[in-house]
């Protein structure tokens, strides 16, 4: 069954092995008979500060997301949301975060609870949540040493908090300073064979 999936990418270098990643994931997906909206953050421009407005109208029904409502609408069309990115000091570019903090406001990913207490999801349509990363760092200065932040804040923080039986995956190129042009090689084939799997 034919999906729709938004893309989202974040890096500042359109050269860079996450670009080649991101056209990897959209050709896949194109080839398997999915729709995909690319939303490229950097070459769209996107401004990932909070605004005053946004902050003042964070917790009223509904918050003021003006600015940003054509990205929620794309967002709400979506069945599935892949996260290409890299991590820099072991968490999301700003740009990502800002991602987050605008466009997963209240009333478009969540609902706060009026008693208090924990939120209820809103993003119903999205039934995958995929991330695909790179770090500078080995494998175990990631996950034994610094405990997988990014994992853990995708998975048990946006992932819970904003859907219900969400499909999460993350697969992540460790030690990407130092990485051969055949592992990177190596990577894309990975990436394409998770991919061919939605």
């Amino acid at each position: 069954m034919a999906l729709r999936f938004l893309v989202v990418l974040a890096h500042p270098l359109p050269e860079s092995f996450a670009a080649s990643v991101a056209n990897a994931v959209v050709e896949t997906l194109r080839q398997n008979g999915h729709d995909v909206d690319l939303l490229d953050l950097y070459r769209e421009d996107f401004d990932p500060r909070l605004s005053a407005r946004e902050r003042q109208t964070y917790f009223d029904t509904p918050c003021d997301t003006a600015a940003v409502d054509p990205i929620i609408a794309r967002l709400k069309t979506a069945d599935g949301l892949i996260l290409v990115f890299p991590q820099w000091w072991f968490n999301f570019p700003a740009i990502l975060k800002g991602f987050f903090d605008r466009i997963f406001a209240p009333g478009v990913a969540f609902h706060h609870d009026p008693a208090g207490g924990r939120i209820r999801p809103a993003l119903g349509n999205i039934r995958h949540l995929y991330a695909f990363t790179t770090t500078g760092s080995p494998w175990w200065v990631v996950k034994l040493y610094m405990g997988d932040p990014v994992r853990r804040l995708l998975k048990r923080g946006i992932a819970v908090f904003c859907a219900k039986n969400l499909d999460f995956r993350m697969l992540a190129l460790h030690d990407m300073d130092r990485v051969t042009a055949q592992k990177l090689s190596s990577h894309l084939v990975r990436v394409r064979r998770v991919v061919e799997r939605l």
